[in-house]
């Protein structure tokens, strides 16, 4: 071996091991998606064997061994039918035995996961006796990158990063509405900020409730049709959200058209089924701390408490089919709200939980859902912000991460698509008052202009 050659070699090892420990993704789709390729299909039978993950050969391969006179044939592992790598990982589709379940490859996952040298396995079952392994090369919640592409539809944002890489979108014609909890400092405001920043681009009116005196939602003020800064202002800003949405009700109702010549197909029973020209714009209200809405210290305050609750309960029930979608945000939500809470969080399809001071917040957010979710969130460390849980009614849950978005990037955003602002008529009063942007700055020139 010359010497160039192992100088050629010693240069590579060198750049491979500053390409993991400083750009991991770099590293990987150099090097690591290579080596984690050769050593998951060297090392898959002897793998699977050990988790117990094969099956006793059959009845007929038994006969025919006796028959021929030949050595009894060896357990029989899962059939890959695919392997494809990804910016983050490997995708590897296994087609189950007879005999074998999903939950068997999901119960051994952690055991895959360090067989195969990969930092996480998540399991799925694509469909009957096909399951897909999702491995991760590197932590990709430690520094978020969205991919360049991603698969946004209307009505339908890409607001995180999941911990088997994928895309986590928040889709709103699926999950209408959603519950964000999240402590102090635990990456709250930067989840909403990325979904006010993808919704920005969309046909939609962004309604803010913010009684933090508009700290959180007023700097994106050019976006928002209508922005409430205080108890009294949401209590009549949600009112007149009913107003609209009975206003849109009786539109459904006159564009059904249902008789026996018309199809199933075109039967109106939400805006989205009606013509485009008579569509109107979907809403989405976002509340930044709920709590502050449910609080009260005398008999007028609890009037207005009663009033707002009962409003969003409303909203939350009946607005889908109107096109009013609901993203609840708060640092604390628990019974000791008051009546109403516990019948609007059951209405509240999605949840997200960043780090939380208390299980009882963690069981409100999933205890209804899934205990492990409940037992993920409590245990997200306070050096990681952003780190959420994020789940639904069906039992599902990911651990999730949102790329860091500054308040000026998310502002700038917002002004950019600021003629995209609907004006709804019902919510003109709740119109934030905003200066017009500043003009662009004109360089100076040592010399004067010259004039006529």
């Amino acid at each position: 071996m010359t010497a160039f050659t192992v100088a050629a070699l010693v240069l590579v090892v060198a750049t491979a091991g500053l390409l993991r420990w400083r750009r991991p993704a770099w590293y990987w789709l150099t090097f690591g998606v290579t080596l984690a390729a050769l050593r998951v299909l060297i090392r898959y039978a002897s793998v699977m064997d050990a988790c117990g993950l094969t099956v006793p050969p059959s009845r007929w391969r038994l006969a025919l061994a006796r028959i021929a006179d030949r050595p009894a044939p060896e357990s029989r592992v899962p059939r890959i039918l695919r392997l494809r790598p990804t910016r983050t990982g490997l995708v590897l589709r296994l087609k189950l035995r007879p005999g074998q379940d999903a939950f068997d490859v999901a119960a051994a996952s952690d055991r895959l996961r360090h067989s195969f040298a990969m930092y996480g396995v998540t399991s799925r079952e694509v469909r009957s006796g096909v399951v897909e392994l999702r491995m991760t090369g590197y932590d990709v919640l430690k520094r978020v990158q969205m991919p360049a592409k991603t698969d946004a539809r209307p009505m339908r944002v890409p607001v995180a990063l999941r911990e088997d890489g994928s895309v986590h979108y928040r889709d709103y014609r699926a999950v209408p509405h959603a519950l964000t909890l999240g402590a102090t400092e635990s990456g709250k405001s930067v989840y909403q900020r990325n979904l006010v920043a993808g919704l920005a681009p969309m046909d939609v009116a962004l309604v803010g409730i913010d009684c933090k005196q508009g700290v959180e939602l007023f700097p994106l003020a050019r976006r928002f049709s209508a922005l409430a800064d205080n108890p009294d202002t949401a209590a009549e800003l949600l009112d007149a959200l009913v107003d609209h949405m009975q206003g849109v009700y009786q539109l459904i109702r006159a564009e059904q058209r249902i008789s026996v010549a018309v199809p199933d197909a075109d039967i109106a029973a939400d805006i989205w089924d009606l013509p485009e020209e008579l569509r109107p714009v979907p809403v989405v209200v976002l509340v930044d701390e709920v709590a502050e809405l449910a609080l009260f210290a005398n008999k007028e305050e609890e009037k207005r408490r009663d009033r707002i609750i009962t409003a969003l309960v409303r909203l939350a029930q009946l607005g889908r089919a109107a096109g009013i979608y609901l993203e609840i945000c708060g640092q604390r939500f628990g019974s000791e709200l008051g009546k109403g809470i516990t019948m609007l969080r059951a209405q509240l399809t999605g949840r997200t939980a960043h780090r939380v001071n208390d299980e009882t917040s963690a069981n409100m957010a999933f205890g209804d859902i899934s205990p492990d979710a409940v037992l993920a969130a409590i245990q997200i460390p306070a050096e990681l912000r952003g780190v959420a849980i994020a789940g639904d009614s069906t039992g599902g849950w990911h651990r999730i991460r949102a790329p860091h978005t500054s308040l000026r990037q998310a502002v700038n955003v917002c002004n950019k698509h600021a003629d995209r602002t609907p004006a709804l008529p019902v919510l003109e009063p709740f119109r934030p008052a905003v200066a017009a942007p500043p003009a662009p700055r004109v360089p100076l020139s040592k010399t004067a202009p010259v004039t006529a």
